[in-house]
């Protein structure tokens, strides 16, 4: 799949034009058309723990063990 990204504004009939594409004549494509103010928004990550320290308090530590009826 090819991807093009064109920044065009929309003129005073709600029109948006697109020139020059590169895409062959008769291709079909697929146009997504959303606001770039969607993407300047800071609450709007999709993985706001993405890149943040991980901290294991005790990695070798039974987990749910009181839940094993086999250990009662």
């Amino acid at each position: 799949m090819r991807v093009c990204q064109i920044h065009a504004t929309v003129s005073e009939d709600k029109s948006v034009t697109l020139k020059n594409v590169p895409f062959q004549p008769g291709e079909h494509v697929e146009v997504v058309v959303c606001s770039e103010d969607m993407k300047r928004r800071g609450g709007s990550d999709p993985y706001p723990l993405r890149g943040k320290p991980i901290q294991y308090l005790d990695p070798f530590e039974s987990i749910a063990e009181d839940d094993w009826e086999a250990t009662q």
